[in-house]
């Protein structure tokens, strides 16, 4: 799992993506969001 961020932003409004991959199936999924005060809340819990 990775955030990129500092992306320029789209006309949906987000600017960074969340890059989850697995390990297993070797498959990557590239979500678009917003980053904002939740985008730190998010990676502490998909953490714990």
């Amino acid at each position: 799992m990775d955030f990129v961020k500092g992306l320029p932003r789209t006309q949906r409004g987000n600017n960074a993506i969340w890059v989850i991959i697995d390990r297993l199936t070797k498959s990557a999924r590239f979500l678009p969001f917003r980053v904002g005060p939740s985008t730190e809340i998010l990676a502490e819990m998909y953490m714990k």
